[in-house]
């Protein structure tokens, strides 16, 4: 394996394990695209590591990201999340989740599927960016500006297109693994 491709993640066996194991995969998954719009959009002013070393806490307090369950939950339900110091504790990141849950369900209705609709905007296609070094990885693209105005029209918080650039590659329509790196 590149150690270039693995030093993004300066030997952090959470993010080693994120990026042996998730990062760039393909996934056709509503509910893990889901987990990944909300854990990016919790990641805002953060480093993926903070959020990464909470992952557990916020399945645990977000009913492991179940759309369904998370559309419903009441404002008393994200108020007592809020009270957890295992997650970041910003209200508008909190409520997001309720608030993306309720447009993935519209788009789900739509679409058929989240994943539909993720996957419309690259045509079916995977953009695999062959890329030598980490300092050639881009941070936002053209795909990540369009998906990120269609999903802010469609209510999605905190999906600006650098956090959605970072949804692509989470999700695997994106591949930026170095081109020598053994998880391409």
């Amino acid at each position: 394996m590149s150690d270039r491709c693995r030093q993004m993640y300066k030997g952090d066996p959470i993010l080693e394990d994120y990026h042996d194991n998730e990062w760039c995969r393909v996934s056709h998954d509503d509910r893990f695209q889901f987990e990944m719009l909300c854990l990016e959009g919790a990641s805002v002013g953060l480093s993926w590591a903070t959020i990464m070393h909470k992952r557990e806490a916020y399945k645990k307090a977000f009913h492991n990201f179940d759309i369904d369950r998370c559309a419903m939950m009441t404002d008393e339900e994200l108020e007592g999340v809020l009270q957890n110091a295992n997650i970041i504790r910003n209200r508008s990141k909190v409520f997001s989740v309720r608030k993306n849950a309720q447009a993935v369900k519209r788009i789900q209705e739509e679409f058929d599927s989240l994943d539909s609709y993720l996957w419309s905007f690259s045509k079916g296609q995977r953009i695999d960016g062959h890329w030598q070094e980490p300092k050639d990885i881009p941070t936002v693209s053209d795909l990540s500006r369009r998906m990120s105005a269609d999903m802010k029209k469609r209510g999605i918080a905190f999906c600006g297109p650098v956090i959605t650039y970072s949804f692509l590659q989470a999700i695997g329509i994106v591949n930026d693994h170095l081109c020598d790196c053994d998880k391409r």
